[in-house]
């Protein structure tokens, strides 16, 4: 291969050759000189040593990275970056982490790859989805119309079944084995990656090799159990800065944290596959529904990967001046992620608003405006904490599904407000959660509906998803009081469906997929018509914004409770206490935060 001669005079380079250059490149125009010193030094630490070749190990990563045994995603995020270290040569792949290999991973999973190559997140999705994926024909059938007891033996080129491995390889491991496409969906890539031309042109080798023979998406799955493992991953590492240690978010992994942890991963799992009836995620899934619903999945990788940059060796804090210093002990104690407790949002519902709200508007950002279970399900409570704040809000409900056949009392008087329902439920399981982000101010909707075009409405459990706004029906959010004018079954909140339901104590789903016309656009997910009835269990808005939001809320809370103090020490002159108390009720001075639905 090397002794060859390109049309152009020009030696044909081994591999090898490339992937040295192309590493050498990557260094010097992605990584400042301390990143790359610091780079080299934690390698030099971590590597094993075996016939002269220094390499990083499966359990090494793991220690050095912190992941938690627990959440089981070691061997998962080993097999991505045994295929990415072989980057550009992918049907190499798994490659053994040397040095150059890992300069690949870091450069890659960091996305500082841009400041040499102009491709974007498109290509990179692309490229994660072959490290996380498996090719077996077996697992291709159980998930196909198609699928046979003779697809069922079916094996891969070398004979045997596909798994994956976390041990370090001396040659192609099986779960790289990606031969012939077999049948697939409509839509899938099957032409050379970009991001490796990309690579190649920038050393001028774009023709040197053939990719025919690099894997492609044909066929390929990623197993559900794997992307299970690595969500969880990606649920913790979300809020993680890059000299930040992963173990300070250990009581995540531990009791009820855990178990809300997987069920935050089963419901961003279940928008890609049902597991009942495939073992695994195609492509064309994979790449449709990350931009449209979480576009910022995978960013938590990058803080996690960067710890690769800062050596422990190096510490700034030594000398300043030619003189020992001390760090100051308060600059260690960390803000914490979340300020305020809810009964709906959590960490690891925060980690996953941040999939498609970006994290830096919302970790140690966000705080609780109103609580319906602390402030009481009424309108008046709800305007009194959420209207004064002038950044944008993230508005929770979380309920418990509705029988309609079990229904009684004020459950059978919202159902019959509605149409006969005529589309089935948007999934299984009892309790769902829904929100929306929106970044205006709340108001009053006399004649209009208030929001803009980045407003989003979402559902998180148990399935994720994401509805975007409309560019052209506006009919984004509505509040409206019950008064004289305003009967009390049009008065309530509503998002893309005005007028709004009667109460803060039911609610309704509707999604219109053959309609396509609402003020929200519809699910990359689940392309069919579904409508959930639920009754409110608990209703939450959190502010996202900084401290001046805050301090401006704080203001106006206090002033608004010396207006509460001085309203209640009126005294009409009547000498009837109660009779004053029951006027200043009927004039909505008073009285206005009751819980437990006094809309209705």
């Amino acid at each position: 291969m090397g002794q060859a001669h390109s049309a152009g005079g020009r030696p044909f380079p081994s591999r090898e050759e490339v992937t040295k250059e192309l590493a050498t490149k990557f260094a010097e125009k992605c990584f400042t000189p301390l990143e790359l010193f610091s780079l080299k030094d934690v390698f030099k630490n971590l590597a094993d040593q075996e016939q002269h070749v220094h390499y990083l190990k499966e359990d090494t990563i793991a220690r050095f990275l912190e992941i938690p045994d627990i959440v089981g995603a070691s061997p998962v995020l080993f097999q991505m970056v045994s295929y990415i270290g072989a980057f550009p040569f992918l049907q190499d792949a798994p490659a053994v982490l040397g040095l150059e290999q890992t300069v690949m991973v870091i450069t890659i999973m960091t996305e500082r790859y841009n400041r040499v190559l102009a491709k974007g997140a498109a290509d990179r999705r692309k490229l994660l989805f072959k490290s996380l994926a498996v090719y077996d024909r077996k697992l291709s059938a159980q998930g196909s119309e198609k699928g046979t007891a003779e697809a069922g033996k079916t094996k891969t080129q070398t004979g045997k079944t596909d798994t994956n491995t976390g041990t370090q390889p001396a040659g192609r491991a099986l779960g790289f084995a990606i031969d012939k496409a077999g049948d697939d969906e409509e839509g899938d890539d099957d032409e050379d990656d970009e991001l490796v031309l990309a690579a190649l042109n920038s050393l001028d080798y774009v023709n040197v090799v053939k990719h025919r023979d690099a894997p492609t998406t044909h066929g390929a799955m990623v197993p559900a159990d794997n992307f299970r493992k690595l969500i969880m991953l990606l649920l913790l590492v979300a809020p993680l800065d890059p000299q930040e240690s992963l173990s300070l978010y250990m009581d995540r992994v531990t009791g009820t944290e855990l178990e809300s942890l997987r069920t935050a991963a089963e419901s961003i799992l279940a928008a890609f596959l049902n597991v009942e009836q495939s073992p695994g995620i195609k492509f064309h899934h994979f790449n449709t529904i990350i931009p449209a619903s979480m576009p910022f999945i995978f960013n938590g990788l990058t803080a996690l990967f960067e710890h690769f940059l800062f050596s422990k060796n190096l510490d700034f804090h030594k000398r300043i001046g030619g003189k020992p210093t001390q760090p100051d002990p308060l600059s260690k104690i960390p803000q914490p992620l979340l300020q305020d407790t809810g009964s709906i949002m959590s960490l690891n519902l925060l980690s996953q608003l941040s999939f498609f709200i970006p994290g830096t508007s919302l970790f140690r950002r966000t705080r609780l405006l109103y609580s319906g279970d602390d402030d009481g399900f009424s309108m008046g409570s709800f305007e009194t904490k959420v209207f004064n704040w002038r950044a944008p809000t993230i508005l929770l409900v979380r309920g418990t599904r509705l029988q309609d056949h079990r229904s009684t009392g004020a459950e059978s008087s919202f159902l019959a407000t509605l149409p006969p329902k005529r589309f089935p439920n948007g999934s299984s399981g009892d309790r769902v959660t829904f929100g929306a982000y929106i970044s205006q101010p709340w108001k009053h909707t006399h004649r209009e509906c208030f929001g803009s075009e980045d407003t989003l409405l979402f559902q998180l459990e148990p399935v994720h998803d994401v509805f975007r706004a409309s560019a052209v029906n506006k009919d984004y959010v509505t509040f409206v009081k019950p008064s004289a004018a305003v009967a009390a079954g049009h008065a309530g909140i509503s998002l893309g469906c005005p007028p709004p339901q009667p109460s803060f104590e039911f609610g309704c789903f509707t999604h219109d997929y053959t309609s396509r016309g609402g003020a929200f656009q519809t699910s990359m997910a689940r392309r069919f018509n579904f409508q959930d009835r639920f009754e409110v269990t608990s209703l939450e808005v959190w502010g996202a914004g900084g401290d001046a939001e805050a301090k401006h809320q704080a203001e106006q809370w206090a002033w608004e409770a010396r207006e509460a103090e001085a309203r209640r020490r009126i005294n009409l002159g009547t000498g009837d206490i109660e009779a004053d108390r029951a006027l200043l009720e009927m004039a909505g001075l008073i009285g206005q935060n009751r819980s437990g639905g006094s809309m209705g």
